[in-house]
């Protein structure tokens, strides 16, 4: 009997390659990788790698149509808020009319997809934010990330849309967020500014990988939010950070969001109430120490070179 065949669309990133690292440690999948390189990033015996611009309608047809996929994970996206807010066609391409060319292919084989999405499509002034809450984007990145939700949700297709926020890990290659930018810098004991107003749930990327597992397992549908158990600041969880790894917290000091003038507006009051997908996928997230500490064994068994430590506070999942 043939193998179910799942498709993992933007395979070399962060949370792309912990599904396929989860999924392929299992005999119950064939597994093809899409990503926008020449070759994968993570080496998976007997699956397949095609490169894929999820943006050019035509590939991701043929790229469907060729592999036959039962389930499509799409954890591709645009994520930089800032780099959104000012490269507003190019965030809409990637973020929404990506997703229609996979919702377009997918209905061709009556395919489920599962879709990740944030916490950005709220506007954090009374989070945290339950599943039914009113979404209200106050930035191009929530806006495209709403766009996206809405297709699905209209597509007829079985659909999952998995929220999450703060989504930080580790894996090869990957380029820099929250936690790693924060280990490299005070690796090197680079003072480093971190907004004390803004509120949520950091997620380490294993949590939301199983998740995700969980949920195409079950043939859950519908929208679950993903994320860490706890709701700190962003402040709180350096200074976290810094005592879990034996970094001076010393080097870590506060900032209002308004005083690093960003582009793009920022959910202050944000967080997601995780408690669906603790009952119906049996979610069980970690703490902010318990993921920490988790990242921290990752990077001292792995030979690694962590992202460039240029500041990041615009990166978000």
């Amino acid at each position: 009997m043939t193998s179910p065949t799942i498709m993992i669309v933007g395979a070399n990133g962060l949370l792309g390659q912990k599904v396929t690292e989860f999924l392929a440690r299992g005999t119950s999948y064939h597994l093809v990788l899409a990503g926008r390189t020449a070759s994968p990033r993570l080496q998976v015996p007997e699956s397949s790698y095609l490169e894929l611009d999820i943006t050019k309608k035509q590939q991701v047809r043929e790229a469907v149509a060729e592999h036959k996929p039962t389930v499509i994970i799409n954890a591709a996206a645009m994520t930089n808020v800032d780099t959104c807010e000012k490269e507003r066609e190019t965030a809409w391409k990637i973020n929404v009319t990506g997703v229609e060319n996979i919702i377009e292919a997918a209905k061709r084989l009556d395919a489920t997809v599962v879709h990740v999405s944030t916490d950005y499509v709220f506007d954090g002034k009374d989070g945290p934010y339950a599943e039914d809450d009113r979404p209200e984007p106050i930035n191009y990145y929530g806006r495209s990330k709403l766009a996206s939700e809405n297709q699905l949700r209209a597509s007829g297709l079985r659909y999952l849309i998995a929220r999450t926020m703060v989504l930080y890990g580790f894996a090869v290659e990957v380029k820099s967020n929250f936690a790693l930018w924060l280990v490299r810098n005070l690796e090197e004991r680079n003072p480093v500014r971190v907004v004390d107003d803004q509120m949520g749930n950091p997620t380490l990327v294993d949590d939301l990988a199983h998740a995700i597992i969980s949920a195409v397992e079950l043939e859950k549908k519908g929208v679950y939010h993903v994320a860490g158990r706890e709701i700190v600041s962003r402040y709180d969880f350096a200074l976290r950070l810094a005592s879990v790894f034996g970094f001076d917290a010393e080097l870590i000091s506060p900032v209002k969001t308004a005083a690093l003038n960003q582009p793009a507006q920022r959910p202050l009051k944000s967080g997601l109430i995780t408690l669906r997908a603790e009952v119906e996928l049996g979610y069980r997230p970690s703490t902010v120490d318990e993921g920490l500490a988790i990242l921290k064994g990752q990077l001292s068994r792995t030979p690694r070179r962590l992202p460039d430590s240029a500041p990041i506070p615009g990166r978000k999942r």
